[in-house]
């Protein structure tokens, strides 16, 4: 074993053992209604996000709101399109350096702890428009210029729905901007892992240039106790890789990453998947300086 791989083995058993608090926020319960206190948690987060996650970036986080708020508002709860939040995007543009970009889809909880661990990747849900809005619920009401608190409809109902229509625009964008080396994290344990209806299979994986992105590297992590049921050679993610070959897209796929079954391990470490990381630092194969 090099001494890169040896390294890399004692990086790896640190984080499997020591790291004892999940990163990623816990979604919301869910409300019938428009979030209460939206703009204060909407304008509270955006100077958060310029502050404290990325200073380094200038917003006028009123305007923005004030673009939200115009696109949603005297609209019926059904009647908001991609289209007007237009102004609202235009007045937060944003650009990430290559080989950052991390797309998911029904892997939310472990792909935001793998983003945490492995610090060089990005999610939809680390741009701007991601931070402010993760989580919220909301609609308006055609007969006054306020939010409708008392009921919003399901997603589902509608496609014009305000907040599916924000988080299209928001997921072609982010794919839009995608260039170096992607990757994309699916759920080995469901059928279906790549769903031509799920907002990565029908927006972002549109959105991929195959002219900035170099490679798509595919990783397909099931639950530790199963069910085994898609991988890099069965089920959806073969259509996949077909799709992605046939735009010209290069390509890896991986169903044994180690990191991801380390921070499944972390959550459930009496696995017996999970028990050869302990067995080797009680045996004292790991020394900590």
């Amino acid at each position: 074993m090099t001494t890169t791989s040896k390294t890399s083995s004692v990086m790896i058993s640190v984080v499997a053992c020591f790291l004892v608090v999940s990163m990623s926020p816990s979604p919301l319960s869910a409300h019938f209604g428009t979030t209460p206190n939206i703009k204060h948690i909407v304008v509270g987060r955006c100077f958060s996000y310029i502050t404290l996650v990325n200073p380094g970036v200038r917003y006028d986080c009123e305007e923005i709101w004030r673009q939200f708020e115009e696109a949603v508002v005297q609209q019926a709860s059904c009647g908001v399109a991609v289209e007007d939040y237009r102004h609202m995007f235009q007045a937060m543009p944003q650009t990430w350096a290559c080989d950052r970009f991390l797309f998911w889809s029904k892997t939310r909880t472990l792909i935001h702890d793998y983003a945490a661990v492995v610090r060089r990747f990005w999610t939809l849900e680390d741009t701007l428009v991601g931070y402010m809005f993760n989580d919220l619920i909301w609609c308006g009401q055609q007969e006054e210029w306020d939010f409708d608190f008392g009921s919003c409809p399901q997603w589902s109902a509608c496609m014009d729905h305000p907040v599916y229509s924000l988080w299209r625009q928001a997921s072609k964008n982010f794919a839009e901007m995608a260039c170096g080396n992607i990757t994309v994290l699916l759920n080995g344990s469901i059928e279906n892992a790549f769903n031509r209806n799920s907002m990565f299979g029908s927006v972002e994986l549109d959105g991929l240039n195959p002219h900035r992105v170099n490679y798509v590297n595919i990783k397909v992590v099931a639950n530790l106790d199963g069910p085994f049921i898609e991988s890099c050679d069965r089920g959806s993610i073969v259509d996949l890789i077909h799709i992605l070959r046939f735009r010209g897209f290069r390509w890896t796929c991986s169903d044994n990453d180690q990191i991801l079954m380390i921070l499944q391990c972390v959550q459930n470490p009496e696995h017996s998947s999970c028990r050869m990381c302990a067995d080797s630092l009680s045996h004292g194969n790991t020394t900590f300086r």
